[in-house]
C-alpha cells in the first residue's frame, strides 16, 4: 500500500486537501490516506471543517506521498520555523512531495526546490514566488512535475494534478477511469 500522508494547518483550503483526498482514497486498494499537523489534535479551517490530526513527529523515515495543500492559513506557516524544519525533513525523506495552491509556498521556504520547476496559484504567484525567490516559478502551467516534486496551481488544480500523478504511476486510461468515476472533467494538459 502507498502511503499519503496530508499535511494540515488552521486555515488549510477545503478543495486542496479533499479534492485529491477523493482521487487517491478511493482507490483503497493502492492507497491509503493519513492526516498530520505539526502538534497533532483537531485542525480547522474558514469553512469550519474540522479533521483529527497526528503529530508530524509520527512520520519517521518519510512517506510515500506527501501533500501540502494551501488556502489562507499558510501566511502565517511560511513563518513557523518549527513547521518549516519538520516539512523540510519528511519532504527530503519521501518519495514525493505533492502541493497544491500556496502549499507551494510553504516547500519553497525550505529551499528544496530552489533551482527547480513548479508553479502556483496564479492569483497568489507573486506572493508565492516571494518566499523561493530561487525556484524556477513557472507562471502558465497547471502543474508541474520537476524530479519528486509535483505542484500545482489553485485549488482545482489539485484535482489535476492528482490525476496527473495517477497517470505518471499507472497509465492514462487508470487515471481517466476515476476522473470518470467522480464526474470529474481533468484538465490532462499540465502546461
Amino acid at each position: 500500500m502507498i502511503q499519503l500522508s496530508v499535511l494540515l494547518f488552521n486555515d488549510f483550503e477545503t478543495l486542496d486537501v479533499f479534492g485529491p483526498v477523493e482521487i487517491f482514497g478511493r482507490l483503497r486498494d493502492h492507497y491509503t490516506v493519513s492526516f498530520y499537523s505539526l502538534n497533532g489534535g483537531v485542525i480547522t479551517n474558514q469553512h469550519n471543517v474540522s479533521i483529527n490530526t497526528v503529530s508530524l513527529s509520527g512520520i519517521v523515515n518519510g512517506t510515500d506521498l506527501f501533500l501540502i495543500p494551501g488556502g489562507p492559513g499558510t501566511r502565517a506557516q511560511v513563518d513557523n520555523i518549527d513547521l518549516i524544519e519538520l516539512i523540510k525533513t519528511i519532504s527530503q525523506q519521501s518519495t514525493y512531495v505533492l502541493t497544491v495552491c500556496t502549499g507551494t509556498a510553504i516547500l519553497a521556504k525550505t529551499g528544496l526546490i530552489d533551482g527547480l520547476h513548479a508553479t502556483s496559484n496564479k492569483r497568489a504567484l507573486a506572493w508565492v514566488m516571494s518566499q523561493g525567490p530561487d525556484v524556477k516559478w513557472q507562471p502558465k502551467a497547471r502543474w508541474v512535475i520537476d524530479g519528486k516534486y509535483y505542484t500545482s496551481s489553485g485549488v482545482s488544480a489539485g484535482m489535476d494534478m492528482s490525476l496527473g500523478f495517477l497517470q505518471d504511476r499507472h497509465g492514462v486510461e487508470f487515471a481517466r477511469k476515476v476522473a470518470y468515476q467522480i464526474e470529474y472533467t481533468w484538465s490532462e494538459d499540465k502546461d
